[in-house]
């Protein structure tokens, strides 16, 4: 499959997320998501961590870009929802490893996977705050002795990407950045109520709730006109 190239930004037009896991599934790597924000404010350094990797749509605003380049069938799969449908797929075939979130939120993250998904193998797990150099090397060292076959890390963007291109280096295996997915999973940050998500009305809502996001979501306005005049 050819990538799609949206401001300098390489992206794959999966059109299901059936596809998307089977690609995963054959091509061991990276899983970057990507939204209108990433796309608008790529910088040399973020251009380079996704096109070194796996880079697939998470927003809407990817989704219209995509289907602005002729790609008309280009699914969304926000990264929230693709890595629980990773583990549903592969939980009684491969192993886990968990990396991020405060150490309550990773244990609950655990526990309730456990809980939903018995039998999974999940061969080690740690919160995401890496103090020094020693600690994040001895983490890269254990992921690298127990193999697993999928890795996730939130740990929040180009933080947790560098972290698995590092992990990447030493063992292969499917790995997907999360971001605060597991607070979301465990309750401790609200998502969107469906008919937000469903709508692509999702950035409104996290709007609605913290105005703050204002200063950030402004410059959408530039990626709509950059799809108006069609820049992308």
């Amino acid at each position: 499959m050819e990538k799609v190239s949206l401001n300098g930004v390489e992206i794959y037009p999966f059109t299901s997320e059936g596809q998307l896991l089977s690609f995963v599934d054959e091509h061991k790597g990276i899983l970057v998501a990507i939204n209108a924000e990433k796309i608008l404010h790529a910088t040399e350094q973020t251009r380079g961590i996704i096109n070194r990797n796996i880079g697939y749509c998470d927003g809407a605003g990817a989704q219209l870009a995509l289907k602005q380049k002729g790609h008309k069938e280009a699914c969304k799969v926000p990264g929230c929802e693709l890595w629980l449908k990773i583990v549903a797929r592969f939980s009684k075939e491969k192993t886990f490893y968990l990396v991020g979130g405060k150490p309550q939120v990773i244990e609950e993250t655990v526990g309730k996977l456990q809980k939903e998904y018995p039998g999974i193998r999940i061969v080690g797990h740690r919160d995401g705050y890496l103090k020094t150099a020693e600690e994040r090397q001895a983490l890269i060292a254990d992921v690298a002795e127990k193999r697993p076959d999928v890795v996730f890390v939130a740990m929040g963007s180009p933080k947790q990407e560098l972290l698995m291109e590092e992990m990447l280096e030493r063992h292969k295996a499917i790995y997907q950045g999360l971001g605060g997915s597991f607070d979301v999973y465990t309750g401790h940050v609200q998502r969107a109520p469906k008919w937000w998500v469903d709508h692509n009305l999702e950035f409104a809502y996290r709007l609605l709730k913290e105005p703050k996001r204002i200063k950030r979501q402004i410059h959408l306005v530039k990626y709509a006109y950059w799809l108006i005049t069609r820049k992308l």
